[in-house]
């Protein structure tokens, strides 16, 4: 669960935030000194800090420039009643992401803790590049090049020959059916009472030799 820090010396407030965001399904924890809310945003456990500026000991400034002198990269929205220009450039040069001025409104408060979140959430990992060559034992499938080897020594295939080729060798040692086939290889609008995938599992056969394709019967093929 998302766990939010809320630094905010005035009770009033430091509940009804407590409270909104609890509704909207975040965790959160909330103190009411700049000391305190210092040790618990470097602890690492939190995704995101509500702070205010007005804190009794230390303010928020120095909060913050205490978090990104540390290395803390923790998103931080400021909540405070000083709405000047100047302290708003100020927050926002002292490492703030956001701002917003006392009074405010809740929806908008808990907007901008989702826009934050969204940007400080890590990019999803790139998924793995499809693989361009397959084989296996001895048979070797180049998809880009559409070049077809077995044992070293050039075979070769008929486009349709290849696709199936191609999706046996994708599923080495499952059983694929013949409706599986059909659809894959020739299209879902090919007539499904064809005997096409056995004709063209006998040509194949014939190429990369009768033992690599088992026909399991009553089901379909299998690359061994």
């Amino acid at each position: 669960m998302t766990s939010i820090l809320i630094i905010e010396d005035e009770e009033r407030i430091r509940a009804f935030v407590t409270k909104g965001l609890r509704a909207a399904g975040y965790a959160t924890t909330a103190v009411g000194t700049g000391a305190e809310g210092v040790d618990l945003a470097l602890s690492g456990e939190f995704d995101l800090v509500v702070l205010d500026i007005g804190l009794p000991d230390i303010d928020g400034f120095e909060v913050l420039d205490r978090l990104r002198g540390s290395g803390s990269q923790v998103p931080v929205i400021v909540l405070t009643a000083r709405s000047s220009v100047t302290d708003t450039v100020h927050g926002l040069e002292t490492g703030a992401d956001d701002y917003m001025a006392k009074p405010f409104r809740f929806e908008e408060l808990l907007a901008r803790i989702r826009l934050r979140l969204r940007a400080a959430a890590p990019a999803p990992a790139a998924a793995a590049a499809p693989a361009t060559v397959l084989e296996h034992d001895g048979l070797r499938l180049d998809l880009r090049s559409r070049r077809v080897e077995l044992h070293g020594e050039p075979v070769e295939l008929s486009a349709r020959e290849f696709s199936l080729a191609q999706e046996l060798l994708e599923h080495a040692g499952q059983v694929l059916t013949r409706e599986q086939l059909l659809s894959r290889v020739w299209g879902y609008d090919f007539d499904p009472g064809s005997n096409v995938v056995d004709v063209y599992v006998r040509y194949l056969r014939r190429k990369l030799g009768a033992e690599r394709i088992e026909t399991v019967r009553g089901v379909g093929y299998r690359l061994g």
